[in-house]
C-alpha cells in the first residue's frame, strides 16, 4: 500500500508539472515578441536590488547638479504637452508632511499624467491595467540630490498579452512620453 501511494504521489506531481508547463508554452504564444528578454532584465535588476521588487519594476533617474526641482516640473509639464499626455495632478507630499509636523521634509512630489482616450482603451483590454492609472512620475530627495522615478513602462508595452492595433501604438506613445519626461526632466532640457 505505501509504496503505491508514493507511485501515486509522483504521478500528481508529474502531472502537475506537465500541466503547468503546457499552460506556460501557451502563454508564451500569446506575448509581445521580446517578453522573455524584458522580464530577464526585470529579474536581473530584482537580483542586484536585493529582492527590491520596486527596483525591478521603475525606471529612474539623477537630476542633473544645478537643475531646481522647479524646472524638473516645468519641464515634465511641457513634455505632456508637446506629447499631447494630460496633466491629471500633482501631489506636494513634502509640503503636505511639512504641514503636519511643522518640520522641513526633503522633497517627494508625485505628478500624475495620462491620456484617457488610451486608459480607456488599455482597461478595456485588461481592467487590471486600472491599478497602473494615471501614469507617474515622482521626484525625490536624496542625500545625492534630487532623483526621477517611474514605473518602468516597457512591462505594459513588451512584457503582457500582444496588444491589438491601434492600442499597441498608442501604449508605446505613453512608453515614449514617459521615457522622455524621465530624460529631458533629469536634464532640465526645455
Amino acid at each position: 500500500m505505501r509504496k503505491s501511494w508514493t507511485w501515486v504521489k509522483w504521478g500528481v506531481l508529474a502531472s502537475s508539472v506537465w500541466l503547468t508547463g503546457c499552460g506556460t508554452i501557451n502563454t508564451m504564444g500569446k506575448l509581445e515578441s521580446g517578453a522573455g528578454a524584458e522580464a530577464s532584465r526585470m529579474w536581473d535588476r530584482w537580483v542586484e536590488g536585493n529582492g527590491d521588487i520596486a527596483i525591478a519594476t521603475t525606471w529612474e533617474r539623477k537630476v542633473k547638479a544645478g537643475i531646481t526641482a522647479n524646472e524638473v516640473e516645468q519641464v515634465l509639464k511641457q513634455v505632456a504637452t508637446e506629447r499631447n499626455m494630460k496633466d491629471v495632478g500633482t501631489l506636494p507630499l513634502s509640503k503636505e508632511l511639512e504641514a503636519r509636523t511643522g518640520q522641513k521634509q526633503k522633497l517627494l512630489t508625485v505628478y500624475s499624467f495620462c491620456t484617457p482616450a488610451t486608459a480607456r482603451r488599455m482597461v478595456d483590454f485588461s481592467p487590471h491595467m486600472a491599478a497602473y492609472l494615471p501614469c507617474r512620475v515622482s521626484m525625490v530627495e536624496k542625500e545625492d540630490g534630487l532623483w526621477l522615478y517611474t514605473l518602468n513602462m516597457d512591462m505594459m508595452v513588451k512584457m503582457g498579452r500582444k496588444l491589438p492595433s491601434p492600442l499597441k501604438e498608442e501604449a508605446q506613445a505613453v512608453r515614449d512620453t514617459i521615457w522622455e519626461m524621465m530624460e529631458r526632466g533629469s536634464k532640465g532640457e526645455f
